[in-house]
């Protein structure tokens, strides 16, 4: 494989080279940004492969490759976002579309995030359990990467082959953090270490990346048995000559730094740990609150609607103890009796979303084309797997889905109507489909090529859970409109114990004490201030909301304003803002 500078600096220049034409010529900011856009999928092969972002002979060399995470890989991206950044501030805002303005800003604010984000490379936890490279890129291989034919085993196998090369450079790059005073909690850090361990544990033929590649295989069209244990056989040799041995020094490395941790859960303890946060909070919230400030709106959060939770709690007769204890048996109360209650549940999973699709037609004028339905969650997953929607597929191939987990023997039948609400109908479904279907928006904000703001899309989802309440979705159901409460303080409580855990010094004890499940303390731990974006994400869209409402008086209507937030996209809560504001101005000017 050729070295990260002779991969990275042709490109570089040639891509400076088209950026100084393209932004000379001053015309095409579409054509500019589609190009800067395309640039940046080259370089992350990976999320190329989910999105399939090109076509045919494009995308295909892409889906055999693995993302180049050495340091120096890591600083070109950043060299090439300055460049991308220079450019873009030639083209005059004042000369473009509202859409080409929304995009000039969803670019600036990206560009500046990755070059500031440059100083904390050797900052982030490379290893950690939730979404570290050594579990991370083995669900990749196993559930998502493309088998739809013979041309997809070759890429398979290529990029099987290229596991050990991305875990020697992960291996790295956490020895420099490491030499930066930068390890995983221990309780992290043990956590790893069993991963490692059960990925490590089975032979090679019955290595993960090896059986389900055979279960696959058995859905590819035309492919004979021969040529399956072929490929089967290839990719057992490869695990077993180069991916496990990769990761027993992955496991090694762990090993070594497990007498080294402690138990400090945040990143306070780091020597750039306060900035360090700070810019995670930026990041995933896409807003400029300080830890103190957001530690406050989720007290205050907390207070209010446990407030609300307590009076409907009364209603039905839950008197003594904690919300959450009263919670708790009121839910248990209300378990199903049938043996398996399982259909059941999906069937009233589907009539919540049925009824939603009618109620949604009085607040939205703009619905998603693609149909949505539920599903239950495949038993391989469904154990720890949380609710969670699938995209549809943009040629109308496979429906939008909301993955219903159902493992028992307990169920929160509280939470049916908010998780429907959330997952589908107005929320995730309406939020990514609409955008995916919205032909004004150039392909790179339909593809999202430019990241997920989770203060956006998360906070639509919660947005979308509290217009049900508003609008009297639950009427009639105390019990689901407890479940939407109770979602609610669980977000509220993350914005307290997220700042808790980073910036005051919380332990972990601390944090679960709280009521948060220990599983989610240690989500917090690692993705500092990813949590934080949902309640703020959701706060923000209902401020701007009432901005409108204020300024426009009766000429407001809120079908036209969630057309607006929909139609504009996965944007930074900023650029909404932004939005927003000259919609209001347009509307006032008539």
């Amino acid at each position: 494989m050729r070295t990260v500078r002779s991969l990275f600096i042709p490109a570089l220049l040639s891509f400076a080279g088209l950026i100084g034409t393209t932004a000379r010529a001053g015309s095409d900011f579409d054509t500019w940004a589609e190009n800067l856009a395309a640039q940046r999928m080259r370089a992350d092969p990976v999320m190329s492969t989910r999105m399939q972002y090109f076509q045919g002979e494009e995308q295909a060399p892409l889906d055999g490759r693995w993302e180049e995470i050495a340091k120096p890989a890591k600083l070109d991206e950043v060299r090439r976002d300055r460049l991308a950044l220079a450019e873009l501030h030639r083209f005059d805002a004042n000369t473009l579309t509202p859409t080409q303005r929304d995009s000039l800003g969803l670019i600036n604010w990206t560009l500046a995030q990755s070059i500031a984000a440059a100083e904390y490379l050797d900052t982030g936890y490379l290893f950690e359990q939730m979404d570290g490279l050594q579990v991370r890129s083995i669900n990749f291989m196993s559930q998502q990467q493309p088998l739809r034919n013979a041309r997809d085993l070759r890429s398979y196998l290529q990029r099987l082959s290229g596991l050990s090369r991305l875990m020697d450079q992960g291996i790295e790059r956490a020895r420099a953090a490491q030499a930066k005073g930068v390890l995983m909690p221990r309780f992290i850090t043990e956590e790893v270490i069993a991963q490692f361990e059960a990925f490590l544990a089975p032979r090679p033929a019955q290595n993960v990346l090896v059986t389900s590649l055979a279960d696959r295989m058995e859905r590819i069209h035309g492919l004979s048995p021969q040529a399956r244990e072929v490929t089967r056989a290839k990719a057992e040799r490869i695990v077993a000559d180069r991916v496990l041995p990769a990761w027993r020094r992955g496991l090694a490395l762990m090993r070594e730094q497990l007498p080294l941790t402690t138990d400090d859960a945040g990143v306070w303890r780091l020597k750039n740990g306060a900035a360090f946060y700070a810019a995670m909070l930026r990041k995933s919230t896409t807003t400029e609150y300080t830890p103190a400030q957001i530690h406050a709106i989720g007290l205050a959060e907390v207070a209010r609607i446990e407030a609300q939770m307590d009076g409907l709690l009364r209603q039905l007769g839950y008197v003594k103890g904690s919300v959450k204890d009263r919670y708790a048996r009121m839910n248990a109360d209300r378990q199903p009796k049938a043996a398996d209650p399982r259909p059941d549940l999906l069937a009233r999973y589907t009539s919540i979303l049925r009824d939603a699709e009618a109620r949604s037609r009085l607040l939205f004028d703009v619905l998603p084309k693609a149909p949505v339905e539920v599903r239950r969650e495949p038993a391989l997953t469904e154990a720890t797997a949380a609710a969670h929607y699938t995209l549809p597929a943009p040629d109308g191939s496979r429906p939008g889905i909301f993955w219903a987990p159902l493992p028992g023997p307990e169920f929160d039948v509280g939470r049916m109507r908010t998780l429907v609400y959330h997952e589908t109908v107005p929320g995730h479904h309406f939020q990514a489909s609409i955008q995916q279907e919205a032909q004004d928006l150039p392909h790179f904000r339909r593809t999202m090529a430019f990241g997920w703001y989770s203060g956006y899309g998360e906070g639509w989802a919660l947005y979308a859970e509290q217009l049900a309440a508003e609008n009297g979705w639950y009427e009639g159901d105390p019990v689901g409109q407890l479940g939407q409460l109770s979602d609610a303080l669980f977000r509220a409580r993350r914005l307290v114990v997220d700042t808790g855990l980073h910036a005051m010094k919380w332990t972990r004890q601390q944090a679960i004490d709280y009521g948060i499940p220990t599983t989610e303390v240690d989500r917090y731990v690692v993705w500092p201030g990813q949590a934080c974006a949902y309640m703020l994400g959701r706060l923000k869209i209902e401020s701007l909301r009432d901005r409108a409402k204020a300024a426009l008086g009766d000429r407001f209507d809120i079908r036209k304003f969630h057309s607006l937030v929909l139609l504009t996209g996965n944007v930074p809560l900023k650029v909404l803002e932004d939005t927003v504001d000259r919609w209001i101005k347009a509307q006032q000017e008539g």
